[in-house]
């Protein structure tokens, strides 16, 4: 255990303008994922069960629906007696300016927070990518290396790689190059936006970068190339695990259907208390399946009831599939009803959809469609 104040800082203030209408009026981390869960979720449960005891949530494009899920942090272990639980609004850095203008600068205008706990590390993390990790390795990791900033890093696909910050590191995992979002790249190991700091290099660094009215005040794209540039000891912490940028509809409802299909996936949610993924859904209402409904490789989720066929789905609670009704390599988020005969192909239906009988979606199975009316 490590024995230094650390403070998790959330960032959790992202449109998610690719998942279209299910970030229309939910921040990205709100959106539903795996039956009963937030995407945020995720992040809680790791800063929960890695011990650390104060965290705090930075908030900012459409966050009631967040703030109000999030409110109270027992539900991930934070009980404000022996830890701290804080939702930081939109901070005003100057008269009238109220919006973050990026990552950095989300901390930079909550310094006088991280400053009030006196922290010796800062865990900057991302609220909007699923995996489950131990954060008290990454920290050991940090302090091996007497590292100034440690970012955690995954290797992905070249088809993915243009939408990440690329790293490459030498023997002993010191970062040596760093490409943000490159169009092409060589490099195979990405950014997952999880960052540990000293906090003295973290403030010293944001001040600067608040001063310079060229930079887009992000860690990605001018934090970590500062360091590096600067010859700070910036290490790379190699993760091996399920991690996942649900950033688009696509990408979403893969993830979904990983929870079936991928063994990766289904070990994210543990097998007990001290591991498992928290969120405040834990109702035990039961799901019913009819006498004559059909489901092979699906996910049900509590208070479903379902009639019809369902095939290599995820359907989330209280979601309502009426006789006759196929649904097929789908995601139904929660308060669904799909009326009799209908037929859902490879799509990601969202919360509240009301499918009339007989409707046909997606019959031609070419992309996933996302269904919100």
């Amino acid at each position: 255990m490590i024995d230094k104040k650390v403070v998790a800082f959330v960032l959790a203030g992202g449109k998610g303008t690719r998942l279209g209408s299910l970030t229309k009026k939910n921040a990205k981390p709100a959106v539903w994922y795996g039956g009963k869960y937030r995407i945020i979720d995720f992040v809680l449960s790791n800063v929960a069960i890695s011990n650390i005891s104060s965290v705090a949530i930075a908030t900012q494009y459409e966050s009631v629906e967040l703030v109000n899920y999030t409110s109270n942090g027992q539900f991930w272990g934070f009980n404000g007696i022996n830890s701290e639980f804080s939702i930081l609004s939109p901070r005003q850095k100057e008269e009238g300016q109220s919006w973050y203008d990026g990552t950095a600068d989300a901390v930079f205008k909550n310094l006088d927070f991280l400053d009030s706990r006196k922290p010796d590390y800062v865990l900057i993390l991302s609220a909007d990518h699923i995996y489950r990790m131990d954060y008290q390795k990454l920290i050991a990791f940090h302090e091996e290396n007497k590292a100034d900033c440690t970012i955690c890093t995954i290797e992905v696909p070249l088809e993915d790689r243009s939408r990440f910050g690329m790293v490459n590191f030498d023997e002993k995992r010191r970062l040596i190059e760093f490409e943000e979002k490159p169009r092409q790249t060589k490099l195979k190991e990405a950014s997952m936006g999880v960052y540990v700091f000293n906090y003295k290099v973290l403030r010293d660094e944001l001040i600067k970068d608040s001063k310079d009215e060229k930079s887009s005040h992000d860690f990605g794209k001018n934090i970590i190339p500062h360091l590096l540039n600067a010859k700070k000891k910036v290490y790379c912490y190699l993760f091996n695990g399920y991690w996942r940028d649900v950033g688009t509809i696509e990408s979403l409802w893969k993830a979904n259907l990983d929870l079936i299909n991928t063994k990766e996936a289904q070990e994210l949610f543990g097998e007990n208390e001290n591991t498992r993924v928290m969120s405040q859904d834990n109702r035990s209402l039961p799901q019913y399946i009819g006498p004559n409904a059909r489901v092979t490789s699906s996910l049900i989720n509590q208070g479903s009831v379902i009639f019809g066929r369902v095939d290599n789905s995820v359907i989330f609670s209280n979601v309502v599939i009426e006789e006759g009704a196929i649904i097929q390599d789908s995601v139904l988020m929660p308060n669904c009803h799909i009326g009799k005969n209908a037929r859902i192909y490879k799509a990601l239906v969202a919360t509240d959809v009301t499918i009339e009988e007989n409707r046909e979606v997606n019959k031609e199975q070419e992309k996933v469609v996302l269904i919100n009316s």
